[in-house]
């Protein structure tokens, strides 16, 4: 028996392009997918690093944060010398506030601090907490008078805020020391140095005051 060439119908073709409709379907959800897992783990890695780099307590830089980030700033500025400020603070007597009123309390003080901070200084100024009660602060763009007037509304804005204690209000005080960028010390480690000599200064001298290298 004679076979007949093979004729193919609409039915066929439609066939053909189903499948390949189907397939093309099947590698963009695949995809899709893929690049939704993608974007879920860059996510997450930016989630670490943020969190790698805050105060899980006031939300501000860390210590590693804080430094890289004052580092970098003083590099962008050491082609062009500006006036530039550094801030070391210490919660006076934040040690025997834990053991008196308990790490909770003492935690509410950090966060307190924190706040008085934020509204004291520039949104541009960089903040962290260098550990524990001891905090940093760089102040670029800002010469000596008004370093200390920043300084000093930080010392009074703590001094002035009460905190309400089962014993009553609580007076809480800082201690600030302040170095300037000078030709003799235009680097960070030198400028962290001598607000650190200051800060200690500040502390021999009674606290809840300004001292500055």
């Amino acid at each position: 028996m004679a076979l007949l060439p093979w004729s193919p119908n609409n039915n066929v073709f439609g066939s053909v392009w189903l499948t390949v409709l189907s397939f093309e379907a099947l590698l963009f959800t695949i995809s899709i997918a893929f690049i939704l897992l993608a974007m879920a783990k860059e996510r997450t890695e930016l989630r670490h690093r943020t969190a790698a780099m805050v105060d899980p307590l006031t939300g501000i830089s860390n210590r590693r944060a804080f430094l890289q980030d004052a580092a970098l700033m003083a590099k962008r500025h050491s082609g062009h010398p500006r006036p530039t400020a550094v801030l070391l603070i210490d919660l006076d007597h934040f040690k025997s506030i834990n053991d008196r009123f308990g790490h909770a309390l003492g935690d509410r003080v950090l966060e307190i601090f924190t706040d008085a901070a934020r509204q004291s200084i520039r949104s541009s100024d960089l903040i962290g907490r260098l550990g524990g009660e001891e905090f940093a602060a760089l102040l670029p763009e800002v010469g000596l008078e008004n370093a200390r007037v920043a300084a000093e509304r930080l010392r009074q804005s703590v001094a002035e805020t009460p905190i309400e204690t089962a014993a009553g209000p609580l007076s809480v005080t800082v201690s600030l020391g302040l170095a300037l960028v000078a030709p003799d010390c235009p680097d960070l480690p030198t400028l962290l140095r001598l607000a650190d000599e200051a800060l200690y200064k500040a502390k021999n001298a009674g606290r809840n005051r300004v001292c500055w290298a």
